[in-house]
Formats: structure tokens, C-alpha cells, sequence
């Protein structure tokens, strides 16, 4: 079993318009949330800090194949074209233009890594 790809990334919403973007999220287009999931993205989350400090998450077998897929999808481009101009300092399309975050600790990986040293020292 492969063990899906977590991605973390970062973006930052114009403080002015966040009760928009907030509305805007609150009914997402139902083809642009069939498009998320038939890009093989799953489990996805946005988090908005009160400054505007947009956190989001998601799970992929193929984050390059579902980057790939959401790049070709007109529903897709024409939401993020419409998405962008929320953001500060974004050049690009939010989808692909967000910061990465680097995953420092992961509790599943931790909890398994401590289980197969405890196995190995029992042996």
C-alpha cells in the first residue's frame, strides 16, 4: 500500500476581502469540487488565520499527476482566475503558485517508526 502524499501549502488573503472569500467558499462550485476530486485530491482542508493567513492541506497518491489534471481543467482555470485576486503577492494561479510548507513531524510516522524499533529491540 502507498502511502499518499500530504501537502501543505500557504497563501495570503487580502484582509479587506475576507469575508468574501470566506462567502465564496461556502458554496463552491459543485463542478469545481467534482474537478478537486477527480483530480485525486481527497481529504482537503483550507484554514484562514484572522489576519488573512490561508493554510490548506490535502491528501494525493500523484500530486503531479493531480496538478497536471487541475492545470488542463477549464473549470478549474476559471476558478482560480476568479480566486486570484484575493491573494497578496500572487503571481500566477493560486492553485499553483501557493508555498509549499515542509512537513517537520507526522504523528502516524512517528507512532509506526517507534512500534518497529520496539519490535526489532524485542527480538
Amino acid at each position: 500500500m502507498t502511502t499518499p502524499a500530504r501537502v501543505c501549502f500557504q497563501l495570503q488573503v487580502h484582509p479587506e476581502r475576507l469575508d468574501e472569500y470566506l462567502e465564496r467558499h461556502r458554496a463552491v462550485w459543485p463542478e469545481m469540487l467534482a474537478e478537486i476530486e477527480a483530480s485525486g485530491r481527497r481529504n482537503y482542508s483550507l484554514f484562514l488565520g484572522e489576519n488573512g493567513t490561508l493554510i490548506g492541506y490535502y491528501e494525493t497518491d500523484d500530486d503531479q499527476a493531480a496538478q497536471r489534471y487541475l492545470a488542463e481543467s477549464a473549470i478549474a482555470t476559471r476558478w482560480e482566475a476568479e480566486m486570484a485576486a484575493f491573494f497578496v503577492g500572487l503571481s500566477g494561479r493560486p492553485d499553483q503558485a501557493a508555498m509549499p510548507l515542509t512537513e517537520v513531524f507526522n504523528l502516524a510516522e512517528q507512532l509506526s517508526a517507534a512500534a518497529s524499533d520496539n519490535e526489532s529491540s524485542a527480538s
